[in-house]
């Protein structure tokens, strides 16, 4: 077990500065999570951890341990791919245990080690088959249980789940979730899916262009964004934002945005002039509608014209439009049926209101 520092860690491919000096901390048993579009620098970052892809600049820390130089075999480090990678000539028990053999380990003990993590990942019964004889789902089970008889000091997870449908995602989701919590390793992941992030994470780390834009917890980074980026990158549907000026009347403040007046919490944002800019984030799930407006202690109250509405099991998801300009995406529980051009009144827990600066996107609290 170890934790797993990065200081000042640069990538460049030629001259093309492709990651800028990234700086992170990652604990001893901790499930750290890089998330961010395509390109933005995830994978290289977890390459460089694992030694397959040289360090242009600063230092990789693994333990108390400067590894920039240290090949990958020796940096004790177990790595799953997306495309699972195993050896369609051997057995699951021979996949399983390749590694172990490249290491010179007794036939017992790799027998030992396999069977054990077999029986962890319910993969006992389908140890004589080949991969071809698996589901997508057990074959991803095999390439976990292929890093973890390793007994390595971090595990390394490059969007492991991409190739698998969105049930079994969410099957493998709990099995990872179920396996570091067996094992207790640092674990490092990198993915593209937000819900992945999510619900995996002890801390996400999102990534932009090769900077970080935020590190903190799922709930952190969810009502706390950093920017309008993560603002809009974590959760699903996206954060709205509005463009507006903020305002303070009798003691009151709000955003002025058009003609609606958006209330600002006591005490948020308290650098704030009269007639700044801002833009003003509302996360989906703070609009209500229907009897949900009478249980808010306060509200923004305003009516909408329904554009399109979508029932998704226990909840729906509407575009709305707001004093004709201002589009919004409500998520409601239950099953709402509204038709569109149909006009709906909605309530908005203000009190979540996130606020930024129009210039620098970076959130004002």
């Amino acid at each position: 077990m170890a934790n797993v520092q990065l200081k000042k860690v640069v990538k460049r491919f030629g001259d093309v500065e492709v990651v800028h000096g990234i700086d992170l901390d990652i604990q001893d048993n901790e499930f750290i999570v890089l998330v961010g579009p395509s390109g933005c620098g995830k994978s290289t970052v977890l390459r460089m951890i694992a030694g397959l892809e040289p360090i242009s600049g600063g230092e990789v820390y693994i333990g108390d341990r400067v590894v920039n130089q240290v090949s990958p075999k020796d940096r004790n480090v177990a790595m799953v791919f997306q495309n699972y990678a195993l050896y369609p000539h051997m057995s699951v028990r021979e996949n399983m245990g390749f590694s172990l053999k490249m290491r010179g380990e007794s036939q017992d003990d790799i027998a030992a080690k396999v069977n054990d993590a077999a029986q962890v990942l319910e993969l006992t019964p389908y140890l004589d088959r080949k991969p071809s004889e698996l589901s997508g789902g057990q074959r991803q089970r095999v390439a976990m249980g292929r890093a973890i008889v390793r007994n390595p000091d971090v595990f390394l997870f490059d969007e492991p789940l991409s190739n698998l449908d969105a049930q079994l995602r969410t099957q493998m989701r709990m099995e990872l979730r179920k396996m570091h919590m067996r094992f207790a390793t640092t674990t490092i992941y990198v993915t593209h899916d937000q819900i992945e992030a999510m619900t995996l994470a002890d801390r996400i780390v999102i990534l932009k262009d090769g900077y970080i834009q935020q590190v903190g917890t799922p709930i952190d980074v969810f009502e706390r964004p950093a920017n309008v980026f993560v603002a809009k990158f974590i959760g699903n549907p996206p954060m709205n934002i509005m463009e507006g000026t903020f305002r303070v009347e009798n003691g009151a403040r709000f955003v002025q945005a058009g003609p609606s007046r958006l209330p600002v919490t006591d005490g948020a944002a308290p650098n704030l002039k009269d007639g700044d800019p801002v833009l003003a984030g509302i996360r989906p799930d703070s609009i209500k509608m229907g009897d949900r407006i009478a249980k808010l202690p306060e509200a923004w109250l305003c009516q909408g014209e329904v554009v399109v509405s979508e029932i998704l099991g226990g909840h729906s998801h509407l575009e709305i439009v707001v004093d004709g300009e201002h589009k919004l995406i409500a998520e409601v529980e239950g099953r709402v049926v509204a038709h569109p051009g149909e006009i709906v009144p909605i309530g908005f827990e203000f009190n979540r209101m996130v606020l930024f600066d129009p210039e620098t996107t970076e959130a004002i609290y």
